[in-house]
């Protein structure tokens, strides 16, 4: 009996034809193409997402209490980290990519690890945010703190900022993996693994340099002292403004096939309508098959609950990263410090096609489409080894 993907509609398969042609990546190794799996029934109701609980009134103190800035006045602000460089060959980057190198202290640290990637592209329709700028973020975990990179690619240069949590009249740091993050209009959805998505918004992020009740000494400080608010010496801070969680409960340990999802990963798919938020998980393995899951980005921007579009399991186990454009799917597999590989398929009526594997970088993470640039943005995790680059993809449009 033919097993399919959930009861869910499947965006993208009326689109393509059975046996299309899957698009090459320049300067990547190819191997030959193999079958997948077709992937198994899902139950809809493991994935539907609830609101969280309301934080306006800490959001409003905190309003009270400090000065806000925009992203372009953020990305052109004084004291910018200067873009590095010869950072492609270490990687281990395909040929005829486009790559930004981090300074030499964030390419080599290993406090901090990069993961999540999503660009303007996924933000807005003209792919310019207000004013004029094009960031590409990157979000990083430290042991219990998390950062979120603004790199202005027209100046190469990039500025680091703070997410946190609002705690009644403060804050405090935000200890999630933050694999994935995803950025729509004003909202940037962040992947918590074990509790669903955290949303942050664009137009309250804090200047500690500018506000009189700021402070950017004490990196070890965090949240109100002394009457005074801290971020760990970082000059900006993004408090979370609210939070999806899976109806039925939190993720506890290792993938299991059924329940919630380990929410790993996160993308925009602005090529469906209504666009689509893009959610998985890395499963071990011998741990049960992931699952990857959509939703309507509309039925996220207010309260109440929202239900999945689409999902099934994944292709291939150790995914770090995906995204649909046009009904196609790309897929990054880490292999620990070996070369990552890109996977590239489409659904079927039988479940998914056969999967194409390509040699890419290192640590491969997260992907994003720029549409603008038919490029697919991904960073590599490993310090030393660390690269934000992008390869071409025609389908990204």
């Amino acid at each position: 009996m033919q097993r399919t993907v959930i009861g869910l509609r499947r965006p993208g398969v009326a689109v393509l034809a059975a046996g299309a042609a899957l698009v090459a990546v320049p300067g990547v190794a190819h191997a030959s193409a193999v079958p997948a799996q077709a992937p198994a029934d899902l139950n809809p109701s493991d994935f539907v997402l609830r609101r969280g609980p309301d934080r306006s009134a800490s959001l409003r103190a905190l309003d009270r209490a400090l000065d806000r800035s925009g992203v372009n006045a953020l990305i052109n602000s004084s004291g910018q980290r200067k873009m590095g460089r010869g950072c492609a060959r270490a990687a281990g980057v395909p040929a005829h990519s486009v790559v930004y190198c981090f300074n030499r202290t964030d390419s080599t640290t290993r406090s901090w690890v990069p993961q999540g990637v999503t660009t303007v592209s996924d933000a807005a329709g003209g792919e310019r945010w207000a004013g004029g700028g094009r960031p590409i973020l990157v979000s990083w975990h430290d042991s219990g703190k998390v950062r979120l990179t603004f790199v202005n690619p027209d100046r190469r240069t990039y500025r680091h900022v703070l997410l946190v949590e609002p705690k009644q009249n403060s804050y405090t740091d935000i200890g999630i993996h933050a694999g994935g993050i995803a950025w729509y209009g004003n909202k940037l959805y962040v992947a918590d693994t074990r509790h669903g998505v955290r949303e942050f918004d664009m137009r309250q992020i804090y200047d500690l340099a500018k506000s009189k009740r700021g402070s950017t000494a004490h990196s070890s400080w965090v949240g109100l002292h002394h009457g005074k608010y801290y971020g760990h010496g970082f000059r900006y801070v993004m408090p979370q403004t609210g939070n999806w969680e899976f109806a039925n409960g939190k993720v506890r340990g290792k993938c299991r096939g059924t329940g919630p999802i380990r929410m790993s990963w996160l993308s925009i798919d602005r090529t469906t309508w209504p666009h689509s938020l893009v959610a998985g998980e890395y499963c071990r393995p011998n741990w049960p098959q992931g699952r990857v899951v959509t939703w309507n980005l509309g039925a996220l921007s207010g309260g109440g609950t929202a239900r999945p579009s689409w999902g099934a399991e994944l292709p291939a186990d150790k995914i770090q990263g995906a995204v649909r454009t046009h009904g196609r799917w790309w897929f990054t597999q880490s292999h620990g410090h070996k070369h990552g590989t890109l996977l590239t398929t489409y659904p079927t009526s039988r479940g998914w096609a056969k999967v194409k594997r390509s040699t890419i970088s290192y640590g491969p993470e997260d992907l994003s489409c720029y549409r603008g640039q038919h490029r697919i943005w991904t960073v590599a995790e490993h310090a030393g080894r660390r690269a934000l680059w992008s390869f071409r993809a025609n389908s990204c449009h």
